[in-house]
């Protein structure tokens, strides 16, 4: 555990993660996702966490596994069809992961996957937060529509609106 990133994740809180991420932007976001969810049967979560406090930062927790939490903690695991897609934005790292249930992830990949975060990221270390974001939610999209097409009216099983953490 390093005390640069301790002291990244203790100086970097919430009010930051609202300048990047402003109210119209979580809007457009969740517009975005809901645009989405249309065309297939999948869910998309976008979660955002500014840092990491207690426990998880002083374990020294890796985003990945951070993560991981957040999909067990949104319940994402928890759809009909095993196609729950978590996009999580640990901001204080700059660091992207994506989290998919077995159902997309067995057909998809941690390859592609990994391609999406690098892309997101890219547009991040740009300062272009809600482009990425988008750009990612359409590149799942992609995805999802490929394996599980919407054919008819559907249930959203999860919410659209994005997470702040």
């Amino acid at each position: 555990m390093g005390i640069k990133r301790i002291s990244k994740h203790l100086l970097l809180n919430r009010w930051r993660v609202r300048k990047v991420f402003p109210y119209h932007v979580l809007a457009n976001i969740e517009a975005a996702i809901k645009a989405s969810e249309k065309r297939h049967t999948g869910q998309i979560r976008f979660v955002v966490e500014g840092a990491l406090d207690g426990r998880p930062l002083f374990n020294d927790q890796a985003a990945r596994a951070r993560a991981i939490d957040v999909f067990s903690f949104q319940r994402i695991w928890d759809t009909m069809h095993n196609n729950g897609v978590l996009i999580y934005l640990l901001l204080a790292d700059h660091d992207v992961e994506i989290v998919a249930d077995r159902g997309i992830d067995a057909l998809v990949g941690k390859e592609a996957w990994q391609g999406i975060c690098s892309a997101m990221e890219k547009q991040f270390r740009e300062g272009h937060f809600e482009a990425g974001v988008i750009e990612g939610i359409e590149a799942v999209t992609e995805h999802l529509v490929a394996h599980f097409p919407a054919s008819g009216p559907h249930k959203n099983e999860l919410p659209d609106t994005p997470t702040v953490l």
